[in-house]
């Protein structure tokens, strides 16, 4: 069958439509996003204004619309923390499912670290053993760890790159002051969740997952190369901890020549790369695995798990 899955974001709106069925990977036949950058909307009231919500509405349409041209059997639309955060959430739901006919289901922080977890063990496989797993997005930061399909801790935090932009970096490029405010924000909200994760092993595996993390891998970090090599990127902390002040003196605008860093994700990366070195620091993780799967593969896994 031939699935699409709308993610409503922080940072975008983005439709993968994949050929799949249950026992097998889906197989990616279409790729489209619109760039929003929704946190540039949130007003102090902490509702999306109205030029945030017509763009928003847009966007759902066109991926729809995208959606609909595949021939697809099922579409999975999502929204995760900026309309679920949002003082207006609720209407701006009503509104979309008005004028576009599409019905967000909105995730939770837990079940967006959850899901992005159940993809992420897919991937792996069960040999993987226990996975601790990052993933940035606009809206949050969730962290999650375990042994099974799903994790035996999952925790969502309000760290996305978009938001921690917006409420910290307010100059571009930021000053030293702004840079150290987040470091020592995003330090302190991390360690507060750190007792949670105090009874599990020392993983087997530490991966990250998402746009960022993948951006600032291809940045900083390195492919395995040789005999037995398995191919997949690596970050460490000391490459990233090396990379993070010299992306923050770059002038947003500049940041898509590094490599890696793309126009959409240039905004944002700064504040990104300050959270992953904070979350790898205070989770004492030197060295991450990047995976190409996260939340919208797991909730394509949701929904053949439950066909099967």
């Amino acid at each position: 069958m031939r699935l699409g899955v709308l993610d409503v974001g922080s940072n975008t709106v983005h439709l993968l439509v994949v050929d799949a069925h249950p026992g097998a990977g889906p197989v990616p036949t279409t790729d489209h996003k619109s760039v929003l950058r929704l946190m540039r909307y949130i007003q102090a009231d902490g509702s999306i204004s109205e030029i945030g919500v017509r763009a928003l509405i847009e966007a759902v349409r066109t991926g729809a619309e995208v959606a609909a041209a595949q021939n697809i059997d099922h579409l999975l639309p999502m929204a995760t923390s900026a309309i679920r955060e949002a003082s207006n959430g609720e209407a701006v739901l009503e509104r979309i499912a008005t004028e576009t006919g599409i019905t967000l289901q909105v995730l939770s922080g837990e079940e967006e670290a959850r899901l992005t977890f159940l993809a992420i063990r897919r991937w792996y496989g069960w040999s993987a053993g226990n996975i601790l797993v990052f993933d940035i997005g606009g809206g949050s930061l969730e962290i999650s760890q375990g042994s099974d399909e799903y994790p035996d801790v999952a925790v969502s935090l309000p760290l996305g790159a978009g938001r921690t932009t917006v409420s910290f970096l307010h100059d571009d490029p930021p000053t030293e002051e702004q840079t150290l405010g987040l470091a020592e924000h995003a330090h302190s909200v991390i360690s507060s969740v750190l007792p949670l994760f105090a009874g599990q092993p020392v993983p087997d595996h530490i991966v990250g997952s998402s746009k960022t993390i993948r951006s600032l891998a291809k940045l900083a970090g390195r492919t395995s190369e040789g005999i037995g090599a398995d191919d997949r990127t690596h970050l460490s902390l000391k490459k990233l901890s090396g990379w993070v002040p010299r992306v923050a003196q770059i002038p947003a605008s500049a940041r898509h020549a590094l490599p890696g860093i793309t126009e959409d994700r240039a905004f944002q990366i700064a504040a990104g790369g300050i959270v992953l070195r904070e979350a790898m620091t205070v989770l004492q993780a030197p060295r991450l695995e990047v995976s190409p799967w996260a939340l919208r593969e797991g909730v394509i896994m949701r929904y053949l798990d439950q066909l099967d």
